[in-house]
């Protein structure tokens, strides 16, 4: 018999080592991790204690993701309270830019709004196709001189169109890290800062 045949046998007739318990204790087999050879007992062991680990390094990873979250959430919930507290447009701006500097530590934030700001009707145009936050390299953007004398630095952005029925501007974060705005990260935050700076300037526009 061969290895294959051996290990299909011992599958098949799982009663094989009820029959011979002695083999059990007798096997011997190298330790996955080199040097000595170990029972097939010891094996088992080692092989449940690696799946522990693994299972436990997940779940730290879920608790990680999970306190990461609920951050986020508290600092959302703050930039709420200041959009709703402001007075007027000009106090709703400043608040939307202070929270995402301040909180949410985005060095670059650029505002346009179709009703006080002169947009052209291409990059009108553009902010109104995109349906949905857009994240990704700075380099060749056409948003990009948004920044002003900051464009040089910024190495990656985020659109955010602002409005769900119709567009009334779009909201424009940069940041010096390319990897801090990437094409594939999520968008669900960005989403509904959107949703909350639309609802607050368009009432005060």
């Amino acid at each position: 018999m061969d290895a294959d045949e051996i290990a299909q046998f011992l599958k098949t007739h799982p009663q094989f080592f009820d029959q011979y318990p002695q083999l059990i204790e007798s096997i011997y087999v190298p330790h996955p991790h080199g040097g000595r050879a170990i029972p097939l007992t010891e094996r088992q062991i080692v092989s449940l204690r690696e799946k522990v680990r693994v299972l436990e390094a997940k779940i730290a990873e879920f608790l990680r993701i999970g306190e990461d979250n609920d951050a986020i959430g508290e600092k959302v919930h703050r930039l709420s309270l200041a959009l709703l507290g402001a007075q007027d447009l000009a106090a709703a701006t400043q608040a939307l830019h202070f929270h995402l500097r301040e909180d949410f530590s985005v060095p670059h934030v650029a505002l346009k709004l179709w009703a006080t700001d002169d947009v052209s009707a291409e990059l009108r145009d553009k902010a109104e196709t995109m349906g949905a936050p857009q994240c990704g390299a700075a380099a060749g953007s056409a948003f990009l001189g948004w920044f002003g004398e900051a464009a040089d630095h910024v190495r990656s952005i985020a659109l955010i169109p602002l409005g769900q029925t119709r567009t009334i501007g779009l909201l424009a974060l940069g940041s010096e890290d390319p990897q801090r705005f990437f094409a594939e990260m999520g968008t669900l935050y960005l989403r509904r800062i959107g949703e909350l700076a639309a609802g607050a300037l368009a009432a005060r526009v």
